[in-house]
């Protein structure tokens, strides 16, 4: 699978996923969970004796940013029930509230979350998620997201379920493995994947978006009008060479 992160609202949190990777961390570490309807974590499952590494143990809490920083926001005309207001960043939907200044990533499909424990400061990115069934946005604000799945959530979204509370697997076979994480700059180039992502600051998008809000044609009997954020979809294409 392929992530992008997104260091313009958790640069910190990126910046030591990226230390993590290239320490080689997560290769030969597992999916751990499953909970249907939810999301697929993956990490080290022996919380009694992790997996050492050097990058950061802790990192503050990335749950939002300030407007100022986190670059152009085209903004949705549809509303919403948990921000005052809703669009994309830099391809990633988001959400904004002007009066506090702050602006945060949102729990869509394929957004990728750090799993920690109470602490708002406790998760530093060696456990992570995905978003694979309804989108969660009441964890908004509450965990921070840091970047989405471009390819690969196919593959994600049919692992199997997890039998253990919250959909851990109870059992150590269950866990399907990781080979390998790199950086796509460690990748040679010509081994590298090549994707093209549709701007969410485009007039084209903007098609998209408004043909998905006020779709019709002789299926459709009843046309909303509207469209959720996380039905506002960006389109992805590998480039064949």
């Amino acid at each position: 699978m392929i992530i992008e992160l997104a260091p313009t609202f958790a640069p910190n949190t990126a910046a030591n996923i990226r230390a993590l990777v290239r320490e080689k961390y997560f290769d030969d570490l597992f999916i751990i969970r499953s909970q249907d309807g939810f999301v697929v974590q993956w990490g080290d499952p022996d919380e009694e004796n992790p997996k050492p590494f050097k990058a950061a143990k802790t990192i503050k809490a990335e749950f939002s940013a300030p407007i100022k920083s986190a670059g152009s926001f085209t903004r949705l005309k549809d509303g919403d029930v948990y921000a005052p207001q809703v669009g994309h960043v830099g391809g990633f939907p988001a959400a904004r509230d002007p009066a506090s200044g702050q602006t945060w990533l949102v729990h869509c499909p394929a957004m990728i979350g750090v799993a920690r424990d109470t602490g708002a400061d406790s998760g530093n990115g060696s456990q992570l998620y995905v978003v694979t069934g309804h989108s969660p946005r009441h964890l908004d604000r509450n965990i921070t997201v840091v970047g989405r799945v471009v390819q690969g959530m196919s593959l994600l979204s049919v692992q199997p379920r997890g039998t253990a509370a919250a959909g851990f697997y109870e059992k150590p076979e269950q866990r399907m493995p990781l080979k390998l994480v790199r950086m796509a700059a460690d990748v040679p180039e010509a081994e590298r994947s090549k994707f093209e992502v549709m701007r969410t600051d485009s007039a084209t998008y903007q098609a998209v978006v408004e043909a998905q809000r006020t779709r019709g044609g002789p299926w459709a009997k009843f046309a909303v009008g509207k469209i959720d954020l996380c039905n506002a979809t960006i389109p992805v294409r590998e480039q064949k060479i």
